[in-house]
Parts: C-alpha cells; sequence; structure tokens
C-alpha cells in the first residue's frame, strides 16, 4: 500500500530538501513527507518554524539590502561633500559618511536579530 503511494507520488516536483520517507514502523500505512532529520519539528510546531523561518529570514535580507543602501549613500554623499567642499567640509562629509555606516551596521545587526528568531535560537 505505501509503495504504491510511492509509485503516485511525483518525486521531481519535490524540492530537493522534502524526500518521502516510510517510518520505521513497517506496518504503518502513513508516509511521512517532512524533511529528513526533523523529527521534532511535526505538526504546529514545524509549522509555525517553517513560517517564521521565512519570514524572519526574508525581514532580514530585506533590512541588509535597506542597510547596505543607505549606507552606500551616506558614504558617497559624505565623500562628495568633502571633495566639493575641500578641508573645510570635511569634518562635515566624515560625519555624514560614519552615519551611513552606523546606520548600515545597525540595520546588519537588527537583521541578524530577525533571522536569528526567525530560526528559534
Amino acid at each position: 500500500m505505501v509503495q504504491d503511494k510511492l509509485d503516485r507520488v511525483s518525486l521531481h516536483l519535490l524540492p530537493p530538501i522534502i524526500t518521502p520517507h516510510i517510518q520505521s514502523d513497517p506496518t504503518s500505512q502513513h508516509l511521512d513527507m517532512s524533511p529528513i532529520g526533523s523529527e521534532n519539528d511535526k505538526g504546529a510546531t514545524g509549522a509555525a518554524k517553517f513560517v517564521t523561518s521565512t519570514v524572519g529570514n526574508t525581514v532580514g535580507g530585506l533590512g541588509r539590502t535597506v542597510g547596505g543602501v543607505v549606507g552606500a549613500g551616506g558614504r558617497g554623499l559624505g565623500q562628495t561633500i568633502t571633495g566639493a567642499t575641500g578641508s573645510a567640509g570635511k569634518p562635515v562629509g566624515e560625519a555624514i559618511e560614519s552615519l551611513g555606516n552606523g546606520v548600515e551596521n545597525g540595520a546588519n545587526n537588527v537583521s541578524k536579530g530577525v533571522e536569528d528568531a526567525g530560526k528559534w535560537k
């Protein structure tokens, strides 16, 4: 019976991390489609971990992107001010560069925290 179910599953349509495997009880009629090695992540817990991991990775990635854009913009603006005004504007240019770097580093730290929370760390 289980083999019949396996024959009907289109294995090539499954994501590579999910492979069907039969539970250790050979009399079981249950086809386990959970990722291998996730015996503790079944039911609601497994679903919650999948959702929070996906959301955490997405939000973390967006946070890093925004932080990188703001950081690069701050460095570029600071260097432009320093270059255009010379020594008179150098303190202002360096301050803007530092601000951009700080925003980028802060966004990276927050993103790491969000990603870790999504992984239930």
